[in-house]
C-alpha cells in the first residue's frame, strides 16, 4: 500500500483499538464515537483528496519504487521544494488552516530525520538504520503520525531529574534485550488519538544528569500501556455546522499521553541518553526548515480566512468606507503579503545539506515563527472590533426557522444581504475568534512554534549580525 484513502484509514483506526479516555469515559470504537467521529473524518477527508484524480499529480511522487505522498518527498531541486508548498496548500485551503496536525507535518518531520539519519548514527549506526527504516514503514503505508514532546508542567522551576516524582515527565526504567522500558508522560498530542503513530523526541534545553529522559521513538498508538487522556471536548457530535461552521467540522483532540511501562523496540529507538544530541536534535536535522514551511504554508491559509472574515463582516454592514476601518484591514492584508513573501524567499534561498538534499531558508522562516502568532492575535482583535457587538447577537438556525423567523429575518439582515446570510457570517467570524474553538485556535497559534520568547532568542543567538555590525562601523566613518 503507498497513497491510501480516506477510507483505508479509518479501517486502520477499526483494526488497531488504542487506550482513548475523554470526559471521564474510555472510548471504545475512535471511528464511531459522537466525540471523534468528526475529527477522524476531517482526516479520512483530507486523505481522499491527496488520492483524488484532480490532486494526484500535486500530492503524489513517484520515486521509482512506488508512488507516495509528496509530504514525504526529499527535496533534492527547487521544483521539488515548490512541489511540496503546492501539496501543502491543497490541505491547508481544505481546512483553511484550522487542522493544526494535517498529516503532512509529522511526515515532514520523518523525512528530515531520513534525510538526516547519519546524526542519529552517531551513538551506532542501528540507530540511523532505525530511522530510515521507520520512515520507509511510515511513508510505504501512508501512515498518520502526531507527536508529544513537550513535558507536563509540574513544576517548571525543576528539572526532570529534579521532580518529586521522577517519573513526572517520561524517562527510561530500564533497557533490556528487547527494548527500553519507559514510563511518564508527555504532552501535547493533537490528534494522538486518531492518529496511527506517535513520535517522541527531545527539545532543546535539556540539562546535565537528564539523560534518562532524552528519547526519540516511534510506537503505534494502540501500543499496550499507551493511555491517551484528553481535554475535554469542544464537539459531543452535535453542534450543528450551520451554527459552528468551523468547529463542528475542525475540532482537534488534544491529550497527554500516559506511559505506563511501555516497551519500546530497539528497531524503534532513535536516540536515548545523549544530552548534547538530545539538544542539537532540532538543530541538525534540518527539522525547524522544514517544518517552518509547512507551518507557514497552513498559517497563511489560516490568516488569509481571517483576513476574508474581516473584509466581509464590513461589507455586510457597509462600514468598510469609513478611513479606520480600511486602514486596519490594509493592515491585514499587508500580513498576508509579509507571510506569502518569507515562504518563496525561503524557498529562492534554499540551503544544501550536504546529503545531497536541499531545505528552505532558516532565517524568514524562523522570522515568521516568532510574527506569525502576533500577526494572527492581532487578525481576531481587529476581526472582533469591527464586527462589535453583532458577534453576540446571532441568533441558531433554529431560530429562524420556528414562528419568529419573520422577525429574524426582518431585524437581522444587512447592508444588501438578507438576514440569512448576516447571520452566518457573523456565525462564522464567532466560531473563529470567540468560541471555545476559536480560542483554543488562538492558544494553539500563540505556542505552536514554542515559548515565543525563546524563538526570538534563539533567533538572535543562531544569526550572524557581523554584517550589520560592519555597517554601523561604516556610517560611523566620517573620512
Amino acid at each position: 500500500m503507498t497513497v491510501r484513502r480516506g477510507g483505508e484509514y479509518l479501517d486502520g483506526l477499526r483494526r488497531n483499538p488504542r487506550e482513548v479516555w475523554a470526559a471521564g469515559r474510555r472510548v471504545a470504537d475512535i471511528t464511531s464515537d459522537p466525540v471523534f467521529a468528526r475529527p477522524v473524518q476531517s482526516i479520512a477527508t483530507l486523505y481522499d483528496l491527496q488520492a483524488s484524480l484532480e490532486h494526484r499529480d500535486t500530492m503524489t511522487h513517484d520515486e521509482g519504487d512506488g508512488v507516495f505522498g509528496t509530504s514525504f518527498l526529499i527535496p533534492r531541486s527547487h521544483a521539488d521544494l515548490v512541489k511540496r508548498r503546492q501539496s501543502m496548500q491543497v490541505w491547508a485551503d481544505a481546512t483553511f488552516g484550522m487542522v493544526g496536525r494535517s498529516p503532512d507535518y509529522l511526515n515532514t518531520v520523518l523525512m528530515t530525520w531520513a534525510e538526516g539519519a547519519d546524526f542519529f548514527g552517531q551513538r551506532g549506526a542501528q540507530f540511523a538504520d532505525n530511522v530510515r527504516n521507520y520512515y520507509k514503514h511510515c511513508r510505504n503505508r501512508d501512515l498518520f503520525l502526531t507527536h508529544a514532546i513537550v513535558n507536563p508542567q509540574s513544576d517548571r522551576s525543576k528539572g526532570s531529574h529534579q521532580q518529586d516524582d521522577e517519573y513526572a515527565h517520561l524517562g527510561v526504567v530500564e533497557e533490556t534485550k528487547n527494548g527500553l522500558i519507559v514510563r511518564g508522560a508527555k504532552m501535547l498530542a493533537t490528534h494522538g488519538p486518531t492518529a496511527d503513530e506517535l513520535l517522541v523526541y527531545p527539545q532543546p534545553g535539556i540539562r546535565e544528569g537528564e539523560e534518562r529522559y532524552v528519547l526519540a521513538f516511534g510506537i503505534p498508538a494502540a501500543t499496550k500501556g499507551l493511555r491517551f487522556i484528553c481535554r475535554e471536548p469542544f464537539d459531543d457530535g452535535t453542534q450543528s455546522a450551520w451554527d459552528h461552521p468551523l468547529g463542528a467540522r475542525f475540532e482537534e483532540p488534544d491529550a497527554m499521553c500516559v506511559f505506563d511501562d511501555v516497551l519500546i523496540p530497539w528497531d524503534r529507538v532513535f536516540l536515548h541518553g545523549d544530552v548534547a544530541m538530545g539538544n542539537a536534535l532540532f538543530a541538525q536535522a534540518s527539522i525547524r526548515n522544514h517544518t517552518g514551511h509547512q507551518t507557514a504554508i497552513r498559517g497563511l491559509a489560516k490568516c488569509q480566512l481571517l483576513t476574508g472574515i474581516a473584509i466581509a463582516l464590513t461589507r455586510t454592514v457597509k462600514s468598510d468606507g469609513f478611513l479606520h476601518v480600511q486602514e486596519q484591514l490594509g493592515e491585514l492584508l499587508g500580513y498576508l503579503q509579509l507571510i506569502e513573501g518569507a515562504i518563496l524567499m525561503a524557498e529562492q534561498k534554499a540551503e544544501p545539506t550536504g546529503r545531497g538534499a536541499i531545505r528552505p531558508a532558516f532565517a524568514p522562516l524562523q522570522a515568521l515563527r516568532y510574527h506569525l502568532p502576533k500577526w494572527y492575535e492581532r487578525m481576531v482583535q481587529v476581526t472582533q472590533v469591527l464586527a462589535a457587538g453583532g458577534l453576540l447577537i446571532s441568533p441558531t438556525e433554529a431560530d429562524l426557522r420556528s414562528e419568529i423567523g419573520p422577525d429574524v429575518k426582518r431585524y437581522y439582515r444587512g447592508a444588501g444581504v438578507d438576514a440569512e446570510a448576516r447571520i452566518r457570517l457573523f456565525k462564522l467570524a464567532w466560531d473563529a475568534t470567540g468560541t471555545q474553538f476559536g480560542q483554543r485556535m488562538l492558544q494553539y497559534e500563540r505556542y505552536y512554534a514554542g515559548d515565543p520568547v525563546r524563538v526570538a532568542a534563539g533567533y538572535y543567538a543562531s544569526t550572524d549580525v557581523a554584517p550589520l555590525l560592519a555597517m554601523v562601523q561604516r556610517a560611523m566613518k566620517t573620512d
